[in-house]
C-alpha cells in the first residue's frame, strides 16, 4: 500500500495545469470571491447579480445626421478645391500632349502659351487655397461649431444627471 497526499506540498507548474489561467487546486478553495464550480451538470446556476435600471434612450443633440451634414459638406469642400487645382493641371497636360501647336505659338512678345499656361499654375493653386478656405469659414465650420456646441451641452447635462 503506498501513501499519496491528496494535493501535493509544492504548487503544480502553469504548464501542467490543463488550463493555465485557471487557478491551482490550493488557491481555488482560498479564494472566496470565486465561487467553485458545480460538480454536476444538473447544479442549478447560481444567479446574476441585478443589474442597474436602465434609463431610457434619448437621443442626443449632435445626431447623426448632423454630422453626415458636416461630412458632405467638408467632402464638397475638398472636391471643389481639389478639382480647381487638379483640372488646371490636367487640362495643361491634356494640351501640352494633344495639342503642341497652341502650346509653342506665342502669345506677346516672343513668349510662348505654353509657359504662360505653366506660370499661370501657381495662381491657380492659390485660388484653389482662397476657395477651400472661404468655403471652409463659409459652410463647414458653423456647422463644425453648432455640433461641438450640442456635445458640450449633452456632456453637460449628462454631468448633472
Amino acid at each position: 500500500m503506498s501513501y499519496d497526499p491528496p494535493h501535493p506540498s509544492y504548487p503544480s507548474h502553469p504548464s501542467r495545469r490543463p488550463y493555465p489561467d485557471a487557478p491551482s487546486p490550493q488557491t481555488r478553495s482560498a479564494r472566496p470571491d470565486h465561487p467553485p464550480h458545480p460538480t454536476y451538470p444538473w447544479q442549478p446556476a447560481p444567479p446574476e447579480p441585478p443589474r442597474p435600471p436602465h434609463r431610457p434612450a434619448r437621443e442626443p443633440l449632435g445626431h447623426h445626421s448632423d454630422l453626415r451634414v458636416l461630412r458632405s459638406a467638408y467632402r464638397w469642400q475638398r472636391r471643389t478645391a481639389t478639382l480647381t487645382a487638379l483640372g488646371y493641371f490636367t487640362v495643361f497636360l491634356v494640351l501640352s500632349a494633344c495639342a503642341p501647336g497652341v502650346m509653342t505659338s506665342t502669345v506677346a512678345d516672343g513668349i510662348p502659351a505654353g509657359l504662360l499656361l505653366a506660370l499661370l499654375q501657381l495662381p491657380v493653386t492659390w485660388l484653389a487655397i482662397a476657395l477651400y478656405e472661404y468655403t471652409a469659414h463659409r459652410y463647414v465650420d458653423p456647422l463644425a461649431d453648432r455640433i461641438r456646441r450640442h456635445a458640450e451641452l449633452d456632456a453637460r447635462r449628462g454631468a448633472v444627471r
